[in-house]
């Protein structure tokens, strides 16, 4: 199992900003330093808490300091943005990371972004799906283009000046073009199963019980098929919120208080799912009121948290309740004691993820090889 990084990132309101997009910086430079093999930035447009409103334009600012991590958008929210400026900007960011990007789509989650941006009533499933269409015609053709949609019309042929590259869009670094991952926030997702179908790869959310996310694997698995490509669970990221530290009690303090970064970001989750009535995402149950979902009851089920060892059982144990996966993308949190936060990215590095591989390498070799009739007699 690999270990990558994600974050939305969330920040109390009345912290100052400045300050949080340098900790925001720190946190992915610090997981290119360590060793972690990718890192996911998401966007919010009208939201003082989560605070940045382009993720490529933040990927931009860290591709130069950056040597190993691949980067990828978490998501660029394709409804709230125009599909030519997404593939022109895309094309500039990855070759600027010269084969280390990863292009993450969305439809977007922030009720007050789709308001600001004119779609809160819209389909916006169709508008992404008519966006990711028209991207990928503007990096597979040549000018004028002449894509014509439901939502979005897109040609340069009126101005073309093909040889001083006026009318003409950028294509990018990698061929065909980045690699494609969706995030997936719901259970039993038919969209995952549609993206599954055309090649690319999900992201589950760190705010879903176990439960649900294990729904995923089968709806990537079918989607697949249908598509004509080979099922990997490697190619299978999941987001957990996770906190390390050196002693179970400081753990404890850090992500199982509702007064502390772990209890604020789910708070805020909490009441934004809340005033939308989409809570059964957080309950193990359906049959659980509305009500029993309290803070207290998320930190409770959906944080990993402790000490090494206790993070690698739970680690373990989650992972037995969703099924193999090839990539943990641990979920970054505000920088409330800015020494444990770093200290818990350290240790899942160094002590917790040699620990879990170990543990899932001496489970496979001692389940037995089921030999299957057809191949009897071979040797």
């Amino acid at each position: 199992m690999k270990l990558g990084y994600f974050t939305m990132p969330m920040h109390p309101p009345g912290r100052d900003y400045t300050q949080t997009l340098k900790e925001d910086r720190e946190a992915v430079l610090l997981a290119d330093r360590l060793g972690y093999c990718e890192a996911f930035i998401g966007e919010h447009i009208t939201d003082v808490c989560e605070t940045i409103p382009s993720c490529l334009t933040f990927i931009a600012s860290v591709a130069h300091e950056t040597r190993r991590i691949k980067l990828g958008s978490g998501t660029v929210n394709l409804p709230n943005n125009h599909p030519a400026q997404v593939a022109a900007h895309v094309a500039m960011v990855d070759h600027m990371l010269e084969g280390r990007f990863i292009f993450g789509i969305g439809p977007g989650g922030l009720r007050s972004d789709m308001e600001a941006c004119g779609n809160l009533d819209a389909d916006r499933n169709a508008m992404f799906v008519e966006s990711i269409n028209q991207i990928l015609a503007l990096w597979a053709n040549d000018a004028p283009y002449d894509l014509k949609g439901r939502f979005w019309n897109i040609s340069t042929a009126r101005t073309l000046i093909r040889e001083a590259g006026q009318g003409v869009m950028l294509k990018p670094y990698q061929k065909p073009h980045p690699p494609i991952v969706v995030t997936v926030v719901v259970p039993h997702s038919k969209g995952l199963a549609a993206a599954a179908e055309r090649g690319w790869k999900p992201v589950s959310a760190n705010f879903l019980q176990p439960g649900w996310v294990a729904t995923h694997w089968p709806m990537y698995r079918q989607g697949c098929e249908r598509g004509g490509h080979r099922p990997d669970p490697r190619d299978w990221r999941v987001c957990k919120s996770i906190f390390v530290a050196d002693d179970d009690a400081t753990a404890r303090r850090y992500a199982r208080s509702v007064d502390g970064p772990y209890g604020f970001y789910f708070w805020n989750l909490l009441t934004k799912r809340r005033s939308a009535g989409g809570m059964e995402i957080f309950k193990h149950d359906l049959a659980l009121p509305d009500a029993a979902v309290t803070v207290e009851y998320v930190l409770d089920r959906l944080v990993v948290c402790g000490g090494v060892a206790s993070v690698v059982d739970q680690l373990l144990a989650f992972r037995e309740q969703t099924g193999d996966f090839g990539t943990l993308l641990y979920c970054g949190h505000d920088w409330a004691e800015p020494k444990l936060a770093r200290r818990s990215m350290e240790l899942m590095v160094e002590k917790v993820m040699p620990a879990v591989n170990a543990a899932i390498g001496t489970a496979r070799e001692s389940t037995p090889t089921l030999t299957l009739p057809h191949q009897r007699g071979r040797g």
